[in-house]
């Protein structure tokens, strides 16, 4: 649906002049699907945009439908148990069927959503303006990786989100200590978030991990020594590290200029963010799971890598290991 549908369809549009942004995310609510968000150029291009839309997105359908329906089993119990996680009593009866459980739309449909800004997770309006650009910029790299690498076989697939979240991970947090310690602080975060599901452990993770230490540690030695004018990095990935300089540079501005308010953890409270670190800190676990939400990592393996990362890093910096131990890399 991304290369045969999405891409031509925001190329054409963008061409024409009718399109002022766009970004698209994979969603879990009411069935696995893909949730394209398109910003037209003007009020009076909108009915041009949505009929553009309607026409490509349902010969895509008719050509290409989806054979796989969720409707039982292991998928549809997880689906169940994130509605259980982000959605509180009241607001689930929209969303559910007469057992409680959530509702299914048909496959193979479409439907016009209102878009819901995040403004308390991105930092209010100016915050949310900014992950809008951002999330162009990930959605359109996402779908050159999916032309040009086999992101179907799963090591290729793992080493790519590995790679780019290393070097987004980088540019936002410079001293490997640091950075070490959000990476064991982010696979925290999604332990703690599904503790009896049984899709992320720890001690399991411990061999691979020091298995793939080397090449990891390989790979944040050539993402430094690119960014202080060494050897560039494969053009993907330069140009994702370009991106992630860049956006770092604007993250810091609004956050100095008083810019970004955040919502409390609780919910209660907004809490304004002058402090560059903090905002960087904050912004870059939703910047990093956005990304891989586009790769179609799975929230096991980006727990898994982030695991393995941040222990790799840590390895490293203990035994005053910073420079590249040997050839390799995560994955091709």
């Amino acid at each position: 649906m991304l290369l045969g549908c999405v891409r031509p369809l925001v190329r054409e549009l963008e061409r024409d002049g009718l399109l002022h942004g766009w970004f698209f995310l994979n969603y879990w609510l009411e069935g696995p699907h893909v949730r394209l968000r398109l910003r037209p150029s003007s009020a009076g291009a909108e009915a041009e945009v949505r009929e553009r839309a309607e026409r490509a997105v349902d010969a895509f359908l008719a050509e290409r439908p989806a054979l796989y329906q969720v409707d039982s089993g292991f998928l549809n119990d997880f689906y169940n148990q994130l509605f259980d996680i982000e959605f509180t009593a009241d607001e689930r009866g929209d969303y559910t069927d007469a057992e409680g459980r959530m509702n299914l739309r048909p496959n193979n449909s479409r439907a016009w959503l209102p878009y819901e800004p995040e403004y308390g997770k991105y930092g209010g309006p100016a915050g949310v303006a900014l992950a809008e650009w951002h999330f162009a910029h990930s959605s359109e790299l996402v779908i050159d990786a999916l032309r040009a690498k086999n992101l179907h076989l799963r090591t290729v697939l793992l080493g790519t989100s590995a790679q780019l979240m290393l070097v987004m991970a980088t540019a936002f947090l410079p001293e490997d200590e640091r950075l070490a310690e959000f990476l064991d602080r982010y696979y925290a975060f999604w332990h703690r978030a599904f503790p009896d599901t049984g899709f992320i452990g720890s001690t399991e993770y411990e061999r691979r991990a020091d298995e793939v230490a080397p090449g990891l540690r390989t790979w944040h030695g050539r993402v430094r020594a690119a960014a202080a004018g060494g050897e560039p990095l494969p053009a993907l990935l330069a140009r994702w590290a370009e991106h992630c300089r860049q956006l770092r540079a604007r993250v810091v501005a609004l956050a100095e200029r008083g810019e970004l308010v955040f919502r409390s953890w609780d919910g209660t409270r907004d809490e304004p963010v002058s402090d560059p670190d903090e905002a960087l800190e904050r912004l870059l676990s939703p910047y990093l799971h956005m990304t891989n939400n586009r790769l179609h990592v799975t929230i096991q393996d980006e727990a898994y890598l982030s695991h393995v990362l941040g222990r790799a890093l840590r390895a490293g910096t203990e035994a005053g290991a910073g420079a590249p131990a040997e050839a390799g890399g995560p994955g091709r």
